[in-house]
């Protein structure tokens, strides 16, 4: 009997690379692979699930589950994964130095339902004591005027928040009329080295690290999703795809520990990975509900507070029951 052949959706991760190109193989699974910038696969697969499997932001999956979107399911492998504590940016001449100052502010951010501002809405929240209600929210594309919000969220009384689309959000803060911007995707004035623009944390990895020691969390951006009429009609694909996904992420974490040869192009790689070990276990970068359980609750429990999700999404609802427990 042939392999059933599926469309994968995802970025070109060392920690997927083995399975995508063959080295790896999902038990009765033949593959296309599809490689396109992670925002492509988001608003596609939002509108139209045009691929069998996919990559998918953490929030908008959430959302569309508490929503009771009816083709939607996926698996519990996590391939990006960041500390956003660093994703906040300012005016290099701002007075603002540190996040408390964030109060009563005007904050730029390019979509409410996106991943990384989940994250740091909730840091501000219970870490530093900025609150939704204390801020106002402002939505525009970073940097270019944005569209359409395709995932709407459910706000919560009291938010100040509102949408721009003839100016970008750099426009606004070089202008002064954003005090602070936070995006997954780095300004392009920031990574043209702009001398303008800085993050508001410039020294952020030992806050990020003190985050991880406070908390035991490391968050997931991104999970796969999959067509709930695909996973029914085959419900053996997710234990199939889980397996092969872990063992490539298996081998490139063997890869990246290895201190014989450069396997990045980047200095000190396998210093960095045993820190990682160090820091998170011998699995650094874990995929399962299991393993992610205190990361995920708290997912869900931001993306309820938010407004993020329309209701509250539980744990048994996140991911099928024939994957739960790997």
């Amino acid at each position: 009997m042939p392999d059933l052949r599926l469309s994968v959706a995802i970025s070109d991760y060392d920690h997927v690379r083995d399975f995508v190109t063959g080295k790896v193989h999902a038990a009765g699974i033949a593959i296309d692979h599809i490689d396109l910038p992670v925002e492509e696969y988001f608003a596609r697969f939002t509108d139209e699930r045009c691929w069998d499997v996919s990559e998918m932001s953490m929030a908008r999956y959430v959302s569309l589950i508490s929503q009771n979107d009816p083709n939607i399911t996926g698996i519990p492998v996590f391939p990006s994964r960041f500390f956003r504590q660093h994703a906040i940016y300012v005016r290099t001449d701002s007075p603002l130095r540190d996040p408390t100052q964030l109060r009563a502010r005007r904050i730029g951010i390019p979509e409410w339902v996106q991943t990384a501002i989940v994250w740091v809405r909730a840091w501000l929240m219970h870490d530093v004591g900025v609150g939704l209600a204390d801020v106002e929210w402002i939505r525009a594309g970073i940097n270019a005027p944005g569209r359409e919000s395709q995932v709407k969220p459910k706000l919560p009384s009291g938010v100040a928040y509102r949408e721009v689309y003839d100016r970008s959000l750099m426009d606004m803060l070089l202008a002064g009329d954003l005090d602070a911007v936070i995006c997954a995707h780095p300004p392009d004035l920031f990574q043209a080295r702009d001398p303008r623009i800085r993050r508001l944390i410039g020294d952020f990895q030992p806050v990020e690290e003190a985050y991880w020691r406070r908390h035991r969390i490391f968050p997931m951006m991104h999970t796969v999703a999959i067509p709930r009429t695909t996973y029914d009609a085959n419900p053996w694909i997710g234990p199939a795809l889980f397996d092969a996904f872990s063992e490539a992420k298996n081998r490139s974490l063997a890869r990246a520990l290895d201190g014989n040869i450069c396997r990045y192009p980047i200095a000190w790689t396998f210093a960095w990975a045993e820190k990682a070990r160090d820091m998170f276990g011998d699995d650094f970068w874990p995929y399962g509900v299991d393993a992610n359980r205190r990361t995920l609750e708290a997912f869900v429990r931001y993306c309820d507070e938010q407004g993020v999700s329309h209701c509250r999404v539980s744990m048994d609802e996140l991911y099928p029951e024939n994957v739960r427990g790997l």
